[in-house]
């Protein structure tokens, strides 16, 4: 399976040091989140769970 990757809309422009693409694994393998920076450099996989708990934690992270 290909994975198909789509960089974050918060990444910026070339100086931006955060920037990240995230990419759905195969079926139920979950999803997968790496540097843009280093496409090769390898990936994070976390579950459907885990990454909706991330996300939750990123916005109340920005909510203070």
């Amino acid at each position: 399976m290909i994975v198909q990757w789509r960089k974050s809309t918060h990444s910026g422009g070339v100086d931006d040091k955060a920037c990240v693409e995230l990419g759905r694994l195969a079926p139920g393998v979950g999803i997968g989140v790496r540097d843009s920076k280093d496409p090769g450099g390898g990936h994070l996989t976390l579950s459907s769970v885990q990454f909706a708990s991330l996300i939750e934690q990123i916005k109340q992270d920005s909510a203070r």
